[in-house]
């Protein structure tokens, strides 16, 4: 199982989020949860689509983490 780095941004009246690994890759979402679900069958159609154009299943590279600043 490969598990892929998202973001998950405020967006008004609901989320978004997007896969850093892949170009594209974005969905939206009343709550966190369901953003999660939402992002799955996102990036499950991704990945079919990039295997159905001959590409091959990219391995996650991002890395999660936060970096703190003083303003």
């Amino acid at each position: 199982m490969k598990e892929y780095t998202i973001v998950i941004e405020d967006a008004g009246p609901n989320l978004s989020a997007y896969v850093l690994d892949f170009d594209g890759c974005t969905t939206t979402g009343k709550n966190v949860e369901e953003i999660k679900t939402n992002m799955r069958e996102a990036i499950a159609t991704h990945l079919e689509l990039m295997i159905q154009g001959g590409e091959e299943m990219p391995e996650p590279i991002a890395l999660e983490g936060t970096a703190k600043i003083a303003v």
